[in-house]
């Protein structure tokens, strides 16, 4: 029997851990044969590969984020092979299935739920050797009637082969996103999320997923990303992981996880911070309102006191780069109380503050509750909100305009040193800063347009100087820094208005005094050994109204800007004060 087991993910990068789980299953009674598309490829053309296997039955992994781009594969596969039995499952078609059966006539079988066992159970009754209404755990039609049978037992996860050993998949692994699972369920009952509803939390077995780590990082993997949903419910596990994690892990493989922020205790962030190598780990810590109604209301038990602590001893130990969640449009969280939770979030600075805007997914409490907050959505997926009764459209239309500024300024790590100075002294709060310039933006056209990495810089300073009304000098100079810190050599163009004071002349004078008198930037500069010609090619100089201290605080100190490219380095700055010069003159 051809059997495919095939999703389409959102990225190219991404792999899908779910069909690995149910080939592994399967095996050896059944080969399955893995599929995996995009979102973004043409449904003739993943209909035409599948339909190259000659397949008896496909099975897909539905999501929010595919199903709709799924349905129209489903059909166009099911109008060029009627004969093939498509199957359905995942979290998007779990829960209202008949009514997925009765919209999409296509699909023969909805595995519902946990769908290692039924699948291959599924896959015994297609092939006669076992009764259809025998299979438990999936809904199909029978007469033209609907019919659902009983989900069995939960797996037990211990017993469960491995999904990481196919030879077809290592080829890729050092250049895709790996999954892992060690747990399934979640403790908590976060009516937003479809894991409250799933009671308790499972194990897999610690010592088969170390060998399935090991296995995956000495054939190349870089990223591997756990998917359990609180990490650190055990804290004994955890730092068992972690220590496996740091005493084997290879050189340039990074670990990422989902962790509960308030229930991480100080003793391991301190153990964290003091044996985990940089850039080894990364969080992600689901804040999504710190609104105390609003988290009572979707039964989020959450101590923002004790989250906040965990992600400053985090940020202060520098090893571990955090992305912070938050979600608009929960309930009676309205636009000034949504601005406060933004406001206390961003005070903590992480990396990467990803705001979200409320789903109502199928099977959540929140879309059973639906009428009750004046709950307006789309009703395919994502099945996004647009409107509350406490949340205009025209409230979320600002947020989602915060939502963009906060991507391209914040987010992508491009102005580490503008935006610290912007948000805490030219603004009110950093949401003002965010919804003011996302406002001017989009009354500008520039989304309709595109950008380029210049333009991020040209169209802030046009803000700051029309909106604000500020002194742009300060934040010009940082700005200089940010983008001249991205240049892997000396820049060929840059984004500001050359000063008409810094001509050939004076930057002569500067280019001798640093080659006489190196030591004025510091020991590094100075161990570089510089003449003018080295200067000329490997150094970058430009005005500049600031200087940027070692603390990251900053002064007004007008002078030169010094930037030194070295071959296969990280760009390094230095400051030059008018102040410098000027001594250095009289002392000559």
């Amino acid at each position: 029997m051809n059997i495919v087991l095939s999703t389409l993910n959102a990225k190219y990068i991404h792999t899908n851990i779910a069909i690995r789980y149910l080939k592994a299953y399967a095996e050896p009674e059944f080969h399955c044969e893995l599929a995996e598309f995009t979102i973004h490829d043409p449904t003739l053309s993943i209909v035409s590969e599948l339909y190259q296997h000659t397949p008896q039955v496909v099975g897909f992994s539905a999501y929010i984020w595919n199903i709709e781009e799924t349905i129209k594969v489903i059909r166009l596969l099911k109008l060029t092979s009627p004969e093939t039995i498509i199957v359905c499952g995942g979290p998007e078609v779990t829960y209202d299935y008949d009514q997925w059966l009765a919209r999409v006539p296509e699909i023969d079988y909805i595995v519902i739920g946990e769908g290692e066992r039924t699948f291959k159970d599924l896959l015994h009754a297609i092939d006669g050797k076992m009764d259809i209404s025998d299979v438990q755990g999936i809904a199909y039609r029978q007469d033209e009637q609907l019919k659902i049978t009983a989900p069995g037992p939960k797996l037990d996860l211990r017993t469960l082969p491995s999904p990481f050993r196919f030879t077809e998949d290592l080829a890729h692994l050092p250049n895709r996103v790996t999954y892992i699972e060690t747990s399934r369920g979640c403790p908590f009952s976060c009516q937003f999320c479809l894991s409250s509803i799933e009671v308790g939390v499972r194990y897999f077995n610690r010592e088969a997923i170390k060998e399935d780590i090991r296995y995956l990082m000495e054939h190349g993997a870089k990223t591997i990303k756990f998917v359990d949903r609180t990490f650190n419910i055990s804290r004994s596990y955890a730092m068992e992981m972690f220590q496996f994690l740091i005493d084997e892990h290879k050189p340039g493989t990074v670990f990422q996880f989902e962790i509960t922020g308030d229930i991480m205790r100080p003793e391991v962030i301190q153990f964290l911070n003091d044996e985990a190598p940089a850039g080894l780990f990364r969080f992600e810590i689901g804040v999504q309102s710190t609104n105390d109604l609003t988290n009572e209301l979707v039964k989020r038990r959450q101590n923002f006191t004790k989250l906040s602590r965990t992600v400053t001893m985090v940020k202060e130990g520098g090893k571990i780069a955090q992305h912070l969640d938050l979600i608009a449009g929960l309930p009676e969280e309205d636009y000034a109380s949504f601005r406060d939770t933004f406001n206390e979030v961003f005070a903590l600075r992480p990396e990467e503050l990803q705001l979200g805007f409320l789903k109502l997914l199928r099977g959540t409490g929140l879309r059973i509750q639906a009428e009750q907050y004046g709950y307006r959505y789309i009703d395919t997926a994502p099945y996004e909100i647009v409107s509350n009764n406490v949340l205009s459209f025209d409230d979320m239309l600002k947020i989602k305009q915060t939502e963009d500024i906060l991507e391209k300024y914040w987010n992508s790590g491009r102005f580490i040193h503008s935006m610290e100075y912007i948000v805490t002294e030219l603004v009110d709060t950093p949401f003002d800063f965010f919804q003011l310039f996302g406002a001017f933006w989009e009354k500008q056209g520039w989304s309709r347009i595109g950008h380029q990495f210049e333009d991020l810089f040209t169209r802030l300073e046009q803000f700051l100087k029309e909106v604000l009304k500020v002194d742009t000098a300060v934040a010009q100079s940082l700005m200089k820094i940010d983008y001249l810190m991205h240049q892997k050599f000396l820049p060929r163009k840059i984004w500001w208005a050359p000063s008409s004071s810094l001509q050939e002349e004076r930057l002569k004078v500067i280019y001798q005094l640093l080659v006489s008198s190196p030591h004025l930037l510091g020991n590094a500069f100075e161990s570089l050994g510089h003449t003018e010609r080295t200067i000329r090619k490997q150094v970058f100089i430009t005005e500049t109204a600031a200087k940027l201290e070692d603390d990251l605080t900053v002064t007004k100190n007008p002078g030169y800007l010094i930037i030194q490219y070295s071959p296969g380095k990280k760009a390094q700055y230095y400051h030059l004060s008018e102040q410098a010069i000027e001594s250095t003159k009289e002392y000559q």
